[in-house]
């Protein structure tokens, strides 16, 4: 039973996942649809704006890809790639703590994604568990860049906004200083980092009040747990990564070929794209068949990335593809005409 009139006949939801929804796209692919309801965000209009912009320019293997949106006049429907293996939040907690070899590939993974946001120019600044999820092959996707930030003058431009989970916040954002985008993206790294290793966190405490007044000794020295079971050269990284003076914190950059990230494996932590946005005869013949029109038809309206169905449709298409799956679609699978006023009938 489809519940909102934007999703009927588009997506059939099954079920709620947190706060967002869990559907199937006409039963042949499952998909995450996040919702959101205009008035309920008030002032915070304008952040849903910058992160669906953000998730429309990003395309890489470790950021979950935006398929859809519609927006109505009272929501916001966006519609994700489903991860099914949940948070890597539930996956620590599942284990306990991980191996040291697990964490290397988690967090190889992290520093790919997060070094392809800052070389576009953007700051996620709420890096947790909480907000990586897995998909069934046990791939990380970090999620939730509804703090992200892009600052017109570029990276070295600072920020002030205080924002993101104390626990994972760095002491210049916590303690009301300005601040840039990537050095607090370092020290939350750091925090994750020590999640995964030690099942904790270094900075936590009863009462975040206490742990963050401006005169704990503890937090402003960076003074932390260093649990013996934890290799020196993990605990040298992450103390690399926890640095108070954010100038003395590592880059990103530095990491992608850290010693300890590159261990039993040689090769650097790569940051490439996705080419999502690109032509795929095979895709594009699929739906053009399936819709009944010719080729360049389809194409025409595709490569305009409306993030409409149409889209949603190409790019669950291309990820099947590159799964060795068969491309096909089902035969009860909707058509839409290939214009803008299908989609206006659909969200009023």
């Amino acid at each position: 039973m489809v519940r909102y009139q934007a999703l009927k006949g588009l997506y059939e939801v099954e079920r709620t996942i947190g706060c967002g929804g869990f559907a199937k796209v006409n039963h042949w692919r499952k998909v995450a649809i996040k919702i959101m309801d205009k008035i309920s965000l008030g002032d915070d209009l304008p952040r849903v704006k910058l992160e669906l912009k953000a998730l429309q320019t990003l395309s890489h293997e470790h950021i979950c890809k935006l398929f859809q949106v519609i927006e109505t006049d009272g929501h916001f429907f966006i519609v994700m790639e489903y991860c099914s293996g949940g948070e890597l939040f539930d996956h620590i907690v599942e284990k306990n703590r991980l191996s040291e070899s697990e964490s290397r590939m988690f967090f190889r993974q992290i520093v790919s994604a997060v070094a392809y946001l800052h070389s576009l120019g953007y700051a996620h600044r709420d890096l947790k568990p909480e907000n990586v999820l897995l998909d069934r092959y046990q791939n990380l996707k970090l999620i939730d860049f509804g703090l992200c930030a892009r600052p017109l003058d570029g990276m070295d431009s600072p920020l002030y906004t205080s924002c993101g989970s104390p626990t994972y916040a760095a002491p210049e954002l916590v303690l009301g200083n300005q601040y840039l985008g990537p050095e607090v993206d370092v020290w939350a790294m750091g925090v994750l980092l020590y999640a995964l290793l030690a099942g904790s966190l270094p900075f936590d405490d009863v009462s975040i009040d206490s742990l963050y007044k401006k005169d704990s000794a503890k937090f402003k020295a960076g003074k932390y747990e260093e649990p013996s079971f934890m290799s020196k050269e993990s605990l040298r990284l992450i103390n690399s990564m926890l640095q108070v003076d954010p100038k003395k914190r590592i880059t990103v950059n530095k990491l992608l070929s850290h010693p300890w990230l590159t261990l039993g494996i040689l090769d650097p932590v790569e940051v490439k794209m996705e080419n999502s946005k690109c032509y795929d005869a095979d895709c594009v013949n699929t739906m053009a068949k399936h819709h009944q029109v010719v080729a360049d038809t389809m194409w025409d309206h595709l490569k305009k990335w409306k993030y409409d169905y149409h889209t949603a449709t190409y790019f669950l298409l291309m990820g099947k593809k590159r799964r060795g799956s068969t491309l096909k679609m089902n035969s009860t699978a909707v058509r839409l005409p290939l214009s803008d006023k299908n989609m206006e009938a659909l969200q009023s």
